[in-house]
């Protein structure tokens, strides 16, 4: 949804106040102000908190604030109601200034049963607030989750603000006049949640109510019951006085524009629209559905009108296949998958490879290896992507930061693939996927044309008429593109090698050397945009690195311990393959190289090797993206050892 920002200036990210530099009192209607909020909504998969906590943000959004999300939910459809394995989560961190994180822990937990209580207590911070639904906390439900007694009888939660609400009984309530059954009624308890947790942070309803209502158009009986329920729990906030006071987090002032929110799936589906629009070719996604990938499949389906086509494939074989045999025919090849998925389609890679024809992988990643943690987030298919092929492949390799920057990624993967005629491979992951923030809307003209210059006519230098199609570019080393039918450019591709220029099958071993050593020397020429490096003092001692999605908690934590008067310098990678130029004088520049990353240091092994730095790795491989506050005393350890 867009919402229309006025204000000229961008306030500085922060992501670092204390608590107590954050409230004031608002004499103008006697509500807290505060800077930022994190909210974790958390209860069974069952229980709508992925729907609430969406229609939280999508909310705060639309109020204007700054967010990010961070959706936690189990892998299977319906996890065992009230187990701790089947509790699922939805966190969302909203500000009145610029924001990088979904936040280390929560202010405020609403917790639908023990199970969840017991999974997500322990982040709660010291004096939070805790909403708790008394209906589910039966001595059953308790001693499922391991308490030896209720948690709101046995003085345990007493270091917290508790507010303990019969949810689903005052749902029900609230429902008595509809025709929903009693069971169907309290369903709609997490609506009762969501108008409470509204009601507390003045967000908008009319958004949420008209969403209902769009959402079960074709049920109006239960559009009608959650509508209730919404404003039941809204009212609730407003007349019971359990509640001391509201809160209010004012809206945050942001680069002018037309904003809407956005996950980095459907950021990473739009790019690969823009990327059809400018290059001015017919987009084909050949996909097999796989989590957490398949939202760019289910986004780019409804686009049929913008020259986009989608298969659905039987397989992660066929969709790779689909997509290749696409760009063959002179359209936009596209497959999206995940790390098992990226295994599967090796082979098809390698072949794209070979014939040098554009293709965009788009490699969702999830905790591995196997079937691993599917809807858990991990940066571990690194090494895979550099190196996961037979022979000598390389591939380019490019990964976005933020949920908003998989457009720009997108559109930078496609400009490679067609100008280089080369495979790409963009490494997304769960937590850029899932997760959501502001994203300003570019204007068509404020992106630059992707120029495909297929062939046209021959190109062989006698003038003899001839098409050679593996005659390159002297200066991208990119070979001809020629739609199939083209008059004078019939030609044959396939995997087996190919002689340089003319394209025949060779078995010659001067030809393949010659070959392998062009295919590389084609990924390492392109041409990549040297890394900025963020010294705001220029004689920082420690550098710390990152890429892909560990962008928001490394600069969180570096700017928290510049606010203690520490002199820290920051780099962000976004091209894994070839690697910025200037990236080894940069490495070189400080004493301390810190590289934190969610695998085992895949890309600090690269680095040790490439530029014989001794780079400092920490990895993290929990599923779950780092805490701020987990790095910051890493690197304030590091800080002391090069002091």
């Amino acid at each position: 949804m867009n919402n229309q920002v006025a204000d000229a200036g961008t306030a500085p990210r922060e992501d670092t106040a204390s608590r107590e530099d954050v409230v004031a009192d608002s004499p103008a209607d006697g509500s807290v102000e505060r800077d930022r909020v994190v909210i974790r909504f958390a209860g069974d998969s069952g229980d709508g908190m992925q729907l609430t906590g969406d229609r939280f943000t999508s909310e705060t959004a639309r109020f204007g604030n700054d967010l990010a999300t961070l959706p936690n939910f189990p892998a299977e459809i319906r996890a065992p109601a009230g187990t701790l394995h089947g509790v699922s989560s939805f966190q969302v961190h909203f500000a009145s200034s610029d924001i990088l994180t979904p936040g280390d822990r929560p202010d405020v937990l609403v917790a639908m049963n023990p199970a969840a209580l017991r999974a997500n207590l322990p982040d709660l911070v010291p004096g939070g607030i805790l909403i708790v639904n008394t209906d589910e906390f039966s001595a059953r439900a308790c001693t499922k989750v391991g308490y030896a007694a209720s948690p709101l009888e046995d003085g345990s939660l007493d270091g917290y603000q508790v507010h303990e609400v019969a949810m689903a009984s005052l749902t029900i309530e609230a429902l008595s006049a509809t025709s929903l059954s009693r069971k169907d009624a309290a369903r709609a308890k997490n609506m009762f949640a969501l108008g409470m947790v509204t009601w507390m942070y003045g967000r908008p309803t009319e958004g949420t109510e008209r969403f209902l209502r769009t959402k079960f158009a074709r049920r109006p009986e239960l559009a009608e019951a959650n509508v209730l329920a919404f404003r039941a729990g809204h009212a609730y906030g407003e007349t019971t006085e359990a509640f001391a006071s509201t809160f209010r987090v004012a809206p945050a002032p942001l680069e002018p524009g037309s904003y809407r929110q956005i996950t980095g799936n459907a950021a990473l589906a739009y790019g690969i629209l823009a990327a059809g629009h400018l290059s001015g070719l017919p987009v084909v996604l050949g996909s097999y559905p796989i989590t957490p990938a398949s939202d760019i499949l289910h986004e780019l389906s409804r686009h049929k009108a913008m020259g986009v086509t989608t298969i659905q494939a039987e397989d992660e074989i066929a969709g790779v296949g689909a997509a290749l045999g696409a760009s063959f025919g002179g359209a936009l090849g596209i497959t999206t998958t995940s790390g098992p998925g990226v295994a599967l389609k090796a082979e098809a890679i390698g072949l794209a490879v070979m014939i040098e024809l554009p293709l965009l992988v788009v490699n969702v990643q999830r905790g591995g290896p196997s079937t691993g943690l599917p809807t858990k987030t991990e940066q571990a298919d690194l090494s895979q992507a550099l190196h996961g092929r037979n022979g000598e492949s390389p591939v380019p390799v490019i990964a976005p930061s933020t949920p908003g920057d998989c457009f720009t990624t997108a559109l930078e993967a496609a400009r490679i693939a067609v100008t280089y005629r080369t495979p790409v491979i963009l490494l997304s992951d769960g937590a850029l996927a899932n997760g959501s923030e502001p994203w300003r809307i570019p204007r068509v003209a404020e992106l630059e044309p992707i120029d495909p210059d297929l062939a046209t006519g021959p190109n062989a230098p006698d003038g003899s008429g001839t098409f050679l199609p593996y005659l390159r570019d002297p200066e991208t080393l990119a070979r001809p593109w020629a739609v199939p039918g083209t008059p004078g450019l019939e030609h044959r591709v396939g995997g087996l090698e190919k002689e340089n220029g003319s394209g025949g099958i060779s078995y010659a071993p001067d030809n393949h050397d010659e070959m392998v050593r062009l295919r590389a020397a084609k990924v390492a020429g392109i041409a990549v945009p040297d890394v900025a490096v963020d010294d705001p003092t220029g004689d920082a001692d420690l550098l710390v690195l990152g890429w892909g999605s560990t962008y928001g908690p490394i600069l969180a934590a570096v700017r928290r311990l510049r606010r203690r008067g520490l002199r820290v310098a920051h780099a962000h990678l976004r091209h894994l393959n070839p690697l910025p130029g200037n990236l080894g004088g940069v490495l070189d520049r400080y004493r301390t190289v810190v590289l934190p990353e969610m695998n085992l240091g895949q890309l600090a092994e690269v680095l040790r090797a490439r530029y014989l730095v001794d780079i400092h790795s920490h990895t993290n491989v929990s599923g779950l993206p780092f805490r701020v506050e987990d790095l910051e005393d890493v690197l304030l350890v590091h800080l002391q050892e090069g002091a």
